[in-house]
């Protein structure tokens, strides 16, 4: 089934009402003081939970809590910290090239536009528009992560596993007002009903209105 199904389309206004309503005021989950360090520590979130991620950055941002500080720090210090977040190597590597590339490049100063910001190693459409929508408040788009790619199409609003299109069809559903808190909602219904192996569907507020409900 295809985001064009009349129904699923008009269920997925009362939808996101719903889920506005009930995870009204949730936000990353990812802990930052700056937007420099909410783009590290999204760039870690790769293959990475992020409470996992939550443990190693405070460690991180003590020593090397700038751009400069990272971009000059050695590799092996950066792998160290970050270890446990996997794929350590290719995320050190990506953090300091990053860092050295902003400075290189920007002046030191963060882009705050999605084509700039994906000129970055290790950043990606989703990384940046995490940074933009979290840090600046900018809709540059929507995140689609693991939970809002599952939820989405069990919700029957798209029929791919691909981020890119994904995010390219919620666009034209979730009003852009809602980008940025939108994938919020998806992530916390995800992580407390909406799960990948066992939805709770029996008691998830949005089983009248689900197309998936009880036949997971």
């Amino acid at each position: 089934m295809t985001s064009n199904n009349g129904q699923s389309l008009k269920n997925s206004k009362i939808i996101i009402k719903k889920l506005s309503e009930i995870y009204e005021g949730a936000i990353c989950a990812l802990h930052h003081e700056t937007p420099f360090q909410l783009l590290i520590a999204t760039i870690l979130s790769a293959q990475c939970t992020d409470e996992r991620v939550n443990q190693v950055t405070p460690k991180l941002f003590q020593k090397f809590g700038d751009i400069s500080s990272l971009a000059k720090a050695p590799i092996i210090e950066i792998e160290k910290i970050i270890k446990s977040t996997g794929f350590y190597k290719n995320k050190a590597k990506n953090i300091k090239a990053c860092s050295q590339k902003i400075i290189t490049d920007f002046n030191g100063v963060l882009p705050k536009n999605l084509e700039d910001l994906i000129t970055l190693p290790g950043v990606g459409r989703k990384t940046a528009n995490v940074l933009l929508g979290n840090a600046f408040q900018i809709t540059s788009g929507i995140v689609v992560d693991t939970h809002v790619l599952r939820l989405s199409n069990r919700f029957h609003w798209i029929n791919t596993n691909n981020a890119v299109k994904a995010e390219e069809i919620l666009c034209t559903i979730v009003p852009q007002k809602y980008w940025i808190d939108f994938s919020h909602w998806m992530i916390h219904h995800g992580r407390n009903l909406c799960k990948a192996r066992k939805p709770n569907c029996a008691n998830c507020f949005l089983i009248k209105y689900c197309p998936s409900a009880n036949l997971i």
